[in-house]
């Protein structure tokens, strides 16, 4: 089996294990994965971050958002402007976004630009990943392009219950050094 089918493979088997979460586990989990986001050093002295809005099945990042803002922090979101291109969108409010491309909320298309340069973290989503940062996402790549221009620190957030032993990976898979769950933070730093 070739690494795009097991990917697809496994693709398959999380969605059953993401539809079994109870809700309770959930927003636990997510509001465990959160503090550890703000304990993270990073986190504390980043002045510009780069974070993903959470749909219903993923971690809810709508509270970690409002805190960043809160905290006087420059926040930009993905904004898909293209077939696997996405870039990185000031925002001032979570009212501020609008459903986008898959139903993802993200910024208004005339929002202001925030090079990769400008960013200081970045907290990355995935369907699952291992404990070495190797990260499995939907398929489009998006974040393997975006972050091929990146020199940001950067940390992978996934619910325990979702981690895999081993991520099945390709030459332009980009593996995150840090990887933080509801049961801490794990470095390969």
């Amino acid at each position: 089996m070739s690494v795009p089918e097991e990917k697809k493979k496994l693709r398959a088997e999380l969605k059953q294990r993401i539809a079994a979460l109870t809700p309770d586990y959930m927003e636990k989990s997510d509001r465990e994965i959160l503090q550890n986001i703000f304990r993270h050093p990073c986190y504390q002295t980043a002045k510009t971050i780069f974070c993903f809005v959470g749909t219903a099945s993923e971690i809810n990042t709508s509270p970690l958002i409002e805190q960043a803002l809160s905290d006087g922090k420059h926040v930009a979101i993905p904004l898909c402007i293209g077939k696997g291109i996405m870039e990185a969108r000031e925002i001032h409010s979570l009212a501020e976004l609008h459903s986008g491309m898959m139903g993802i909320l993200e910024p208004a298309a005339d929002s202001t630009l925030v090079p990769p340069a400008e960013i200081d973290f970045a907290i990355l989503p995935c369907v699952s990943c291992d404990r070495q940062g190797n990260r499995l996402g939907y398929g489009g790549g998006y974040y393997d392009r975006f972050l091929r221009q990146a020199s940001f620190r950067s940390v992978l957030i996934c619910r325990e219950r979702l981690l895999c032993e081993q991520i099945p990976t390709e030459a332009h898979d980009i593996a995150i050094p840090v990887v933080i769950t509801e049961a801490g933070c794990f470095s390969r730093e």
